[in-house]
């Protein structure tokens, strides 16, 4: 059967009805938008594409929030120390074991998830002020821990790492370094925005609207919402990895409250649950910040 949209975009098939990109004109603003950042360093300098892999990892970061509190309702206010756990996860294993930089990257954001389940679990039976309260809890224990093993951060001094070198790809440069930002970026949109399409993300956004209703129509609370922890913080972890590799040194600085208050205010601006809202908003408040 073929069914018009309001906007007068006729479907005819499921496929075509599930696709992202759907006309023609959105195909050549997408491709328009992946010339434009791929040739971007060839006539901007290089103040400009070091800018944006700041943004693009605060993108990573906002994407996984996103999905806590913009998707799901889960409002955490500790997503920079969950980034810390990334950071310091991913510079321990490339420099201390020399493991490949993809492996640090995927078990930087495990780590990171895992131990948002730790908090996640206990939160998942409150919910409003007292699960913000106990996020922020997580925030000031996570700083703490990791200042407490200097043997395994380097306490106040963090632990240094660098760039890797991939397939005899030498990403020490700053424009190698932007290309594969700017990838990873690219692939962790993709990933989100389809994951909220599936099972997962409509359990999510259910739980958001009416979490009673949710658990009437069959869907279980302390699990999709330790899920949404688990999953808000891998990306975290992912983008507190990048972080490091982009500075050559985890540091708890810039993990600080301050940074996560940060994260949920360009998740707000932008608009909570809207993936399009949480990549304007992380590019808006770090342009004037």
């Amino acid at each position: 059967m073929r069914t018009e949209l309001p906007a007068g975009l006729v479907v005819s098939s499921y496929k075509s009805d599930m696709a992202i990109i759907r006309t023609r004109l959105q195909w050549g603003l997408f491709l328009a938008l992946l010339a434009f950042l791929y040739t971007l360093p060839l006539f901007a300098g290089e103040f400009i594409y070091t800018f944006l892999v700041t943004i693009c990892i605060t993108i990573v970061a906002v994407h996984g929030l996103n999905i806590q509190t913009g998707y799901c309702g889960q409002i955490n206010l500790g997503q920079a120390a969950f980034m810390a756990v990334g950071a310091y996860t991913s510079a321990i294993l490339f420099t201390r074991m020399g493991l490949p930089f993809f492996v640090c990257i995927l078990c930087a954001g495990l780590c990171s998830g895992l131990v948002g389940l730790i908090f996640g679990l206990p939160a998942s039976r409150i919910k409003g002020l007292y699960l913000a309260m106990s996020t922020v809890a997580a925030q000031f224990l996570i700083m703490w821990a990791i200042l407490q093993v200097p043997q395994l951060t380097g306490g106040v001094n963090g632990a240094p790492t660098s760039r890797p070198v991939i397939f005899g790809i030498d990403f020490s440069s700053e424009i190698a370094w932007y290309y594969l930002v700017i990838s990873i970026t690219i692939i962790v949109t993709w990933v989100v925005k389809n994951l909220m399409r599936t099972k997962i993300g409509r359990a999510f956004v259910a739980i958001r609207d009416n979490d009673l209703a949710a658990q009437i129509g069959g869907i279980n609370l302390t699990t999709y919402k330790a899920m949404a922890f688990f999953i808000g913080c891998f990306f975290a972890g992912i983008a507190g990895s990048m972080w490091a590799h982009t500075n050559y040194i985890a540091h708890h600085e810039p993990f600080s409250f301050e940074t996560s208050i940060w994260l949920l205010g360009m998740l707000i601006i932008g608009g909570m649950g809207s993936i399009t809202g949480g990549i304007l908003g992380s590019i808006f408040l770090k342009s004037i910040s």
